[in-house]
């Protein structure tokens, strides 16, 4: 991934954007072509503190056949994206941009063993069902066990050991305060969703260049 240095987050950050999303693209290569898989995955570390990314598949997806457990494969995870508009700009003499979050885990994938998968499977399902409390978490154990191992012997379980962590935050960090502003004021009244993201995460980076909220009763 090319990063400038002004973009690249360290590599802690990068694992943490890359837990908390929990969704991106697999991706292989056949010997002829790219092969990828967009799928749902977790974070986890081994015994030595090394960073591991638990996904699956189903066992009819071509990617099975490459996970000899020595090849490199690609997860690549993105996040909010925005277009910026050269006229935003306090400064003269701009041009178009976009504005993203992203990152890309390397590494060898090996499959996971039945009892392996049955962790992964239990672990995935909890990691989103958490996100949706108040309401009580669904569990493979609601399941008939005839049911859950239909569904188990229909998926192939893999562990990528992350051997590279590169990621790029590209939220105009290099740009003075009166452009970040403007930039940000801009997004926030964009009416896509990626773009009020965009501005939300600028302020949260640079809050010193945003305007003190007034206090109530005080005068302007």
């Amino acid at each position: 991934m090319y990063t400038p240095p002004m973009f690249k987050p360290d590599r802690a950050a990068s694992l943490a954007f890359a837990e908390a999303r929990g969704f991106g693209m697999a991706c292989a290569f056949d010997g002829r072509k790219p092969v990828a898989s967009w799928l749902p995955f977790y974070i986890g570390y081994a015994e030595d503190g090394t960073p591991q990314a638990f996904f699956h598949v189903a066992r009819g997806n071509s990617l099975i056949n490459l996970a000899d457990g020595t090849s490199c494969w690609l997860l690549a995870v993105g996040g909010a994206d925005a277009y910026v508009s050269a006229d935003w700009y306090v400064s003269p003499d701009q041009v178009p941009t976009w504005l993203y979050q992203a990152v890309h885990l390397t590494g060898p994938v090996r499959k996971l063993s039945d009892d392996e998968l049955a962790i992964q499977i239990d672990t995935l399902s909890a990691k989103f069902e958490n996100r949706l409390a108040p309401k009580k978490p669904w569990t493979p154990a609601k399941m008939t066990a005839s049911r859950l191992e239909v569904m188990r012997k229909a998926i192939v379980g893999f562990v990528m050991t992350v051997i590279e962590v590169e990621g790029s935050f590209k939220l105009k960090q290099h740009k003075s305060d009166a452009d970040y502003l403007a930039i940000a004021d801009a997004l926030v009244l964009q009416g896509d969703t990626g773009s009020r993201q965009i501005a939300s995460l600028m302020r949260e980076a640079r809050p010193q260049a945003f305007p003190a909220p007034a206090i109530e009763g005080q005068k302007p």
